[in-house]
């Protein structure tokens, strides 16, 4: 009771004077743990239920990165994030060793601390809706990263630890702590790929909500304990369960059932962190921890800077990342507590690191705040702007771009019940400044699409020009609104690919009907009578849909240049053309190469 009512009074009055909801949740823990009001005495024991919500934070992360996003981003993490990583480790390793402590000390002191907290940094990131631009993914590719690191160090710590004299077990047991974790990971990938989606398709049948429920609680709670029982990450084992549920056709199910117990215990878990933090032992030793905490911040940031600017990032994005990623995070805990047991530092040692981190994580907020004055941030200024609530058109667009804007006016033309969503309100005012009533909402979220009626539309239509979220919308009405119909503005051949397996019903590529009329004026102009240019882009029209079948049904587009080459050269002979074998061959062959962006 008492760590909900601080957290009711606390949250809200702290977002409404700016600060922001973490700040809230560690300040009200700060009041009611023991150097506070003693309220509660042991937050130990709060954390470590607490964790579970960074767990269920980064399952619904995992829900929403699919293998194909995850391989995409393999440059990142692998790339960016492990520079990050290895940069920031040297530095504060030599920062560690310069204020006093023994190398190995200052090494797990230093890696402790390279390892930022996801849950304050996925918070703020999705209270900003950020979560998925440019930017914010190469944050989340560079956490996932941090995340991984857990590994190799919790196995570093053993190989570091003072040896007893009886070799052969201390060596036994060090390859244990390798291959459990490895065992770990594949047994996961097999029943995430083999049983789950079955299971879930077994207890759907069911048509009770709570056993549904139950059962992604089982997964995600299951995933985590058996990581964090062979030594891993137990948030990288709900990471890993997401992604591997990501093309399930229960996901978007699964991250609803899941999501109001995450957001409860994440904000625990901020109420828990401010609960650590001891005064009496920052009192105790505040030159060693300020001297820390600034050392280690400053040094944390300004490399995460550098990093950035060398590898191509604009100067706003590099301080933005340098100030989010600036703090310690949660799994330093879990390092340091490593170390302890295997005897490489001490309690007071331990609890001097850990008090650093923790300060570092309620510096952050702080440092969030000036960065608005630092690098202010361009807002979208909602005045005139309705958002979305209670819509139920039988037609329901979603873009109101240089596309959605052509495609509803034969819909408005004949009168047809229309609804129109956008999340740009600059285009909504100007919309509206010629008598077009357009709402505020962003299609990706399913709550969004339930308030515009998707529901009850007859027919909706994705005109949104950035494809991710084209076939994230395609996807949403698909496993949520199975009867509706949906129309989408497809980017590319591969693009239109994709829709039409998210369930579209019908594609059309944004510039293919108009780069085939341009082509057909352009050999008019050249002396084709109009019946003959008719005749010729009604050809090219025809074999593109022969390729499109082909290259859906899988087959290799290498194939497809044999069995359309008598096609090309019939029509060529049909106009009075001759073309020879090779050349059609060569033609036809680069027309279908998935590498074309038409």
């Amino acid at each position: 009771m008492a760590l909900l009512g601080a957290a009711v009074v606390a949250v809200p009055l702290f977002k409404r004077i700016g600060l922001g909801s973490v700040l809230g949740y560690l300040a009200a823990g700060l009041l009611l743990g023991p150097s506070g009001i003693g309220l509660i005495t042991d937050p130990e024991s709060v954390l470590t239920t607490a964790e579970l919500g960074v767990v269920m934070f980064l399952f619904i992360i995992g829900l929403e990165m699919e293998p194909a996003k995850l391989w995409a981003l393999r440059k990142q993490i692998f790339g960016l994030g492990l520079v990050q990583v290895a940069a920031c480790g040297m530095l504060l390793t030599g920062v560690g060793v310069i204020l006093g402590f023994a190398p190995v000390v200052a090494f797990i002191f230093g890696m402790g601390f390279v390892l930022t907290s996801t849950a304050i940094v996925m918070q703020i990131l999705g209270e900003r809706g950020e979560l998925s631009t440019d930017s914010g993914q190469r944050i989340v590719s560079i956490l996932l990263l941090e995340d991984l690191a857990i590994v190799p160090l919790l196995a570093i710590v053993a190989f570091l630890a003072p040896g007893t004299g009886e070799q052969q077990v201390e060596l036994a047991t060090r390859l244990l702590g390798i291959a459990a974790p490895i065992g770990a990971v594949l047994l996961l990938i097999f029943v995430g790929r083999r049983i789950m989606n079955p299971l879930f398709g077994l207890l759907a049948s069911s048509k009770l909500r709570e056993v549904m429920t139950a059962a992604a609680l089982l997964v995600v709670l299951g995933a985590a304990l058996l990581f964090q029982a062979s030594g891993l990450s137990m948030a990288m084992g709900a990471f890993l369960a997401g992604v591997l549920l990501s093309t399930s056709t229960f996901r978007h199910q699964l991250e609803a059932d899941v999501e109001p117990f995450r957001g409860i215990l994440l904000g625990l878990f901020f109420l828990a962190v401010g609960m650590s933090l001891d005064l009496d032992i920052v009192a105790a030793s505040w030159q060693i921890i300020t001297v820390s905490v600034v050392a280690f911040m400053l040094v944390k940031a300004s490399a995460i800077y550098g990093i950035a600017r060398l590898l191509k990032a604009p100067h706003a994005e590099a301080v933005e990342r340098a100030v989010l990623m600036g703090q310690g995070g949660e799994f330093a805990f879990v390092l340091y507590t490593t170390a302890v047991t295997a005897g490489i530092i001490d309690g007071p040692t331990n609890a001097i690191f850990t008090a650093t981190v923790i300060v570092s994580m309620v510096l952050t907020p702080f440092f969030i705040i000036g960065l608005r004055f630092l690098v202010p941030r361009q807002t979208q200024s909602m005045e005139g702007v309705e958002e979305v609530s209670g819509l139920s058109a039988r037609i329901l667009i979603i873009g109101f771009g240089r596309f959605g804007q052509i495609a509803s006016q034969p819909l408005l033309a004949m009168r047809h019940s229309v609804s129109i969503i956008d999340n740009d309100t600059e285009m909504i005012r100007a919309a509206a400044s010629i008598g077009f009533k357009v709402y505020y909402g962003d299609g990706t979220r399913l709550d969004i699409l339930r308030a515009a009626g998707a529901s009850t539309a007859d027919l909706i239509l994705v005109c949104t020009d950035k494809k991710e979220q084209t076939t994230r919308i395609a996807e949403l009405v698909r496993d949520e609104f199975p009867l509706v119909r949906v129309m989408a503005r497809a980017f590319d051949r591969a693009h239109a690919i994709e829709l039409v397996k998210a369930g579209v019903e019908y594609q059309l590529r944004e510039l293919f009907e108009s780069a085939l009329e341009f082509g057909g004026e352009a050999i008019r102009s050249l002396g084709a009578d109009a019946e003959e240019a008719q005749e010729i882009v009604e050809g090219v029209r025809m074999r593109d849909r022969q390729r499109f079948d082909l290259q859906l049904a899988g087959e290799d587009w290498r194939n497809l240049g044999t069995l359309l080459i008598s096609n090309a050269q019939e029509q060529a002979r049909e106009s009075g053309v001759t073309v020879p074998h090779a050349q059609a061959e060569d033609a036809v062959a680069k027309s279908t190469q998935p590498a074309q962006p038409a």
